[in-house]
């Protein structure tokens, strides 16, 4: 491998906790519109260590990288020896590019789910097995455009493909590691502590768990979704509680008013409306007495999530980028999951140009 140290001892749990099959992403918390987003760009992430919360990034990948050709069964693209490397490829290709424009990325894996989310992961797995049933229907009638629909909403993102993405990472020099929980709130419980500069997620929230900067669309700026260009958003927890005169603890009753991963919320509260009772009455309780509703099941239990998540103690050498195990990348891609040589090729040039492939005084250690 590169020069990141072996695996250490205060990761190797985290590595054996159970991830849950994949399912239809959530956004957590919807708190946009109480977020004053500013456009940024992955070049002014240059320098900055970056935790990326990639559950949602890797859903992505194999739900776009799929086979789309005429009779294709529109799942996740494999390789012809019928490994699934769609969310290798997108690894590969993001990694490298905020590589060389600079960043360091640190990429964080959910670990096993607070039982207070129970529900919401056996509701998603309820849709996950409907959509299964009926892409397998339309596959057997010869429905491919049924098919390829329904794939979508049946992809599951494996613990062997999480262990098999966390290698490629490490084998690129680049931390990568389960989380004892949520991995979006595992980075920010990092980047409150200063071990992070921000995190990249789609997920709401992470402003909830204490992330100070939350970076909104990082991996996919500057591309474009139904012709328009998607740009970075930057979000700062401490003016988003400035400017709507809260405080944190307010935030979090805000959240769990108007619904999360934990709770669905209460009954006819929205974000403005959430609002404007949480600064009236200033918690939960007092906003259930003042209107005749219910007060949440187990509220300080969700409230005790968000504060005080549960986290492996991660130690700063072990978020240092290393140089890149050419050889052991080219061998786990090329030899092992047949990527072609031209875009394994493509991902070394960019990590050639951010300095993290040794030449050793030849062309490059990749021109064999």
């Amino acid at each position: 491998m590169g020069s990141n140290p072996a695996l250490p001892a205060f990761l190797k749990s985290s590595r054996e906790a159970q991830v849950y099959p994949m399912s239809a992403p959530y956004m957590g918390c919807n708190l946009r519109d109480l977020a004053n987003a500013e456009d940024t760009t992955v070049e002014a992430m240059r320098g900055k260590r970056v935790g990326i919360d990639s559950f949602l990034l890797a859903f992505q990948f194999l739900t776009t990288i799929r086979d789309r050709s005429p009779t294709g069964d529109g799942g996740p693209l494999k390789s012809d020896n019928g490994k699934v490397v769609a969310h290798l490829m997108g690894f590969l290709s993001r990694a490298s590019m905020m590589l060389a424009k600079g960043v360091k990325p640190v990429f964080i894996f959910d670990g096993s789910h607070p039982d207070l989310k129970k529900d919401e992961m056996d509701a998603r797995r309820a849709k996950r097995e409907q959509a299964e049933a009926d892409w397998k229907a339309a596959l057997e009638v010869g429905d491919f455009a049924t098919a390829q629909k329904m794939a979508q909403r049946c992809v599951k993102y494996t613990p062997e493909m999480v262990e098999e993405s966390i290698e490629m990472l490490t084998l690129m020099g680049i931390p990568a590691f389960r989380a004892k929980a949520e991995g979006e709130a595992q980075a920010a419980v990092m980047a409150a502590n200063g071990q992070l500069d921000a995190v990249a997620t789609q997920d709401w929230d992470a402003l909830l768990y204490g992330a100070p900067v939350v970076i909104r669309n990082l991996t996919s700026d500057g591309s474009k979704r139904m012709g328009r260009v998607i740009r970075a958003q930057r979000i700062e927890l401490s003016q988003l509680l400035t400017e709507n005169e809260l405080t944190r603890d307010q935030l979090i009753d805000l959240a769990i008013m108007i619904g999360t991963d934990f709770h669905p919320g209460i009954k006819g509260i929205g974000p403005k409306t959430g609002l404007k009772l949480i600064k009236e009455y200033s918690t939960i309780e007092a906003v259930c007495e003042a209107k005749g509703k219910d007060i949440p099941d187990r509220l300080d239990e969700i409230r005790e999530v968000f504060r005080n998540h549960p986290v492996v103690e991660v130690d700063d050498d072990f978020l240092k980028q290393g140089d890149v195990d050419v050889e052991g990348l080219k061998k786990f891609l090329v030899e092992d999951r047949q990527f072609s040589l031209k875009r394994f090729d493509n991902a070394m040039d960019l990590l050639e140009d951010a300095g993290l492939v040794r030449t050793g005084g030849q062309t490059s250690l990749f021109s064999f």
